[in-house]
């Protein structure tokens, strides 16, 4: 076999649901592993939100999978499973810690079936301590990581961050985990478990914040708007244009110089209240007061343009539709076009990972229909006949729900 993906050949089984694990699933099938999507007879999570049609994320998070239907539950969906696994490279799960062992299908049960097997996967908590078995969505972890109490402006509530970060920041460390794992596997022969708490995960992302309590920095709010989360430079905000926002800062002293020559102040420079990042990181609110009177006449082009040419990081402040249409993403060849068989025309994402001698991440096929590649797969894989698979499809082991009647 010709190797033009690092993971081709590679067997991935994907039980993730929502984002967590189907991400995962999503970027090791990027790098070229067979994906199959085992799905209860009612489907993903997602794609029981809308029955009509596939909702867009589940659309987006299972390019270049195939779906397989399977009841878990029936002695014989759990046997036809347990076959597929004998095959499989890797397994990855996301549901709350206990829920494959209670199916019977816990990698204590897997691994001696299948020793290479590498198993992922990832739940709120992890599988041990006092958190374990709380129950856990993003935005719960949230919570619980402290994102949500240091987002939001400092008079405000808590806000919960507007993406999924916690969701995608497990799924993206479950896949390196996964990936090491195997890097292991080839030298030990031996398959192991991998584990990612999305709780850990999203903690990490709190680095500036933490770094305050670290420091023993009892001025910093618990939360600081669009100001930098441990208030230790400025400008560092959001600034009103006259047809929008645009983010500002200046992590370097060039950028403030830069920045005092365009808002035609170049005195302040040198000023004393400002001619240090700690100095201005003290004066923030009459630094930001000075750049938003600068900002509020201007269009957000004409701020970009003259940030640009000056050297100062900024960006405008787009919305989800903008960025559907992002020239940057364009050029760079994110957004693939679509035939998906139920939504038509659709637009979804490649990897953000980029091997450059492992071929571009490409859209090989759409995401599946509910149970489309069930027979396709068994009859491959496990030698199922035409008979056995009517006979599956009879007892309702490999039956989607979408296509009972009554």
């Amino acid at each position: 076999m010709t190797i033009r993906r690092p993971l081709d050949g590679f067997l991935v089984l994907d039980l993730g649901q929502i984002y967590n694990g189907p991400y995962c699933g999503l970027t090791l099938g990027f790098m070229g592993a067979r994906v199959l999507k085992i799905e209860p007879p009612e489907g993903d999570v997602v794609r029981r939100r809308k029955r009509e049609v596939e909702p867009w994320p589940l659309v987006m998070l299972n390019s270049n999978k195939e779906s397989v239907v399977l009841d878990l539950k029936q002695p014989r969906g759990k046997e036809i499973f347990l076959d597929l696994v004998k095959q499989a490279d890797v397994l990855i799960e996301n549901f709350a810690a206990g829920v494959m062992d209670r199916l019977g299908l816990g990698y204590d049960v897997l691994s001696k079936l299948n020793p290479r097997l590498v198993y992922g996967g990832s739940s709120g908590y992890g599988l041990d301590g006092p958190y374990r078995d709380l129950a856990a969505m993003d935005v719960t972890v949230q919570a619980m990581t402290g994102i949500m109490n240091s987002t939001g402006q400092p008079d405000g509530p808590p806000t919960k961050a507007g993406a999924a970060v916690c969701d995608f920041l497990a799924g993206i460390h479950l896949c390196a985990g996964i990936l090491g794992a195997l890097v292991q596997r080839e030298r030990t022969g031996q398959g192991q478990r991998v584990e990612v708490a999305m709780h850990e995960a999203g903690t990490i992302a709190l680095a500036s914040a933490l770094g305050a309590v670290m420091d023993g920095d009892t001025s910093v709010p618990e939360r600081t708007g669009n100001r930098h989360p441990a208030l230790a430079m400025a400008p560092y905000n959001t600034y009103r244009c006259s047809d929008g926002y645009v983010a500002i800062f200046t992590s370097a002293e060039r950028h403030w110089q830069s920045m005092c020559q365009l808002l035609g102040r170049p005195e302040l420079a040198e000023h004393p209240e400002y001619g240090s990042t700690v100095a201005r990181a003290r004066n923030m609110a009459e630094i930001d007061d000075i750049v938003g009177a600068w900002t509020l006449p201007r269009s957000k082009a004409e701020v970009m343009r003259l940030l640009n040419e000056a050297h100062v990081p900024c960006s405008p402040v787009k919305t989800a539709s903008e960025v559907a249409r992002d020239p940057h993403l364009e050029a760079r060849g994110f957004w693939v076009d679509i035939d998906h068989p139920r939504r038509g025309r659709t637009r979804v994402p490649i990897s953000p990972i980029r091997l450059h001698a492992g071929g571009k991440p490409e859209i090989r096929s759409p995401a599946p229909t509910l149970g489309q590649h069930t027979e396709k797969v068994l009859a491959e894989l496990l030698g199922l006949k035409a008979e056995e698979l009517a006979k599956l499809r009879a007892e309702r082991v490999t039956e989607p729900v979408t296509e009972r009647k009554g």
